[in-house]
């Protein structure tokens, strides 16, 4: 197997509980996210990565009713998640997603895997370009396994991609840069109430509306240009929250 996308789910989110279950026009995000991804005409398998903890077994089911596989792993060590799961198919490179993502747009992720350079150990947004919530990340399946084993720090097992971008010296770094310019202040994430309603607003007016389930970034773009109040729904939080809040109380891990 050459491309594995694992998509990194789980329900017990501080800020935003049971997100990636909450109902967009009848389908779950999880379901969206997956739907959406199962888009790409260049991937082999799909593969939902979650936690142990026992309020993901609704997350767990939703997979199983999808015929989606899903592999339940540590819930603070993502990076250990994310190799052991990749561990049972050892593809070429692993492809990371999150779930929190339901704007997804496949056709960035086609063009991310036909622009990967043979000797690429990493492929993600190196320079901010893409709004976030278009997140995707290709990590070569030994660059991973590398990572797994000499990571230490607690924001590096959580983050799973954090210690390749910190050591370009040890792994072939190519930036995948966003072909539309000017759009990386958009926040197409969802992790508050307001990301929801955001959201639910853009799923309202192509899938409800129009029953257009295939909807791109440029159609997203072109309604929020209609419709310029729409962002200002959710501009009020920063860009990768977690990430920073993790940096500032690192520690090493025993």
């Amino acid at each position: 197997m050459k491309f594995l996308v694992l998509i990194q789910a789980r329900c017990g989110s501080s800020r935003l509980p049971n997100k990636v279950l909450k109902d967009i026009c009848g389908k779950t995000d999880l379901q969206w996210v997956i739907e959406r991804v199962k888009r790409s005409k260049n991937i082999d398998e799909v593969m939902v990565i979650t936690s142990i903890e026992k309020n993901n077994l609704p997350l767990i089911q939703k997979c199983v009713e999808l015929d989606t596989r899903v592999f339940v792993g540590s819930e603070n060590d993502v990076l250990d998640r994310y190799y052991q799961a990749a561990k049972l198919i050892k593809p070429e490179y692993v492809i990371r997603i999150t779930a929190d993502c339901p704007l997804f747009d496949w056709n960035y992720l086609d063009m991310a895997i036909e622009q990967i350079e043979p000797d690429t150990d990493y492929m993600g947004e190196l320079t901010v370009s893409f709004p976030d919530g278009l997140d995707l990340e290709i990590i070569k399946y030994t660059a991973l396994e590398k990572a797994w084993e000499e990571a230490k720090l607690a924001s590096e097992r959580e983050h799973v991609t954090q210690y390749i971008i910190k050591h370009p010296e040890l792994f072939k770094h190519q930036n995948f840069e966003c072909p539309i310019e000017g759009i990386s202040n958009l926040r197409w994430t969802l992790d508050e109430d307001e990301d929801y309603e955001l959201i639910s607003e853009i799923y309202q007016h192509f899938v409800a509306s129009k029953g257009m389930e295939d909807f791109t970034t440029e159609d997203v773009l072109g309604l929020i240009k209609e419709k310029p109040e729409l962002l200002n729904i959710n501009s009020k939080f920063a860009r990768n929250e977690g990430l920073m809040k993790s940096l500032e109380n690192d520690y090493v891990v025993s």
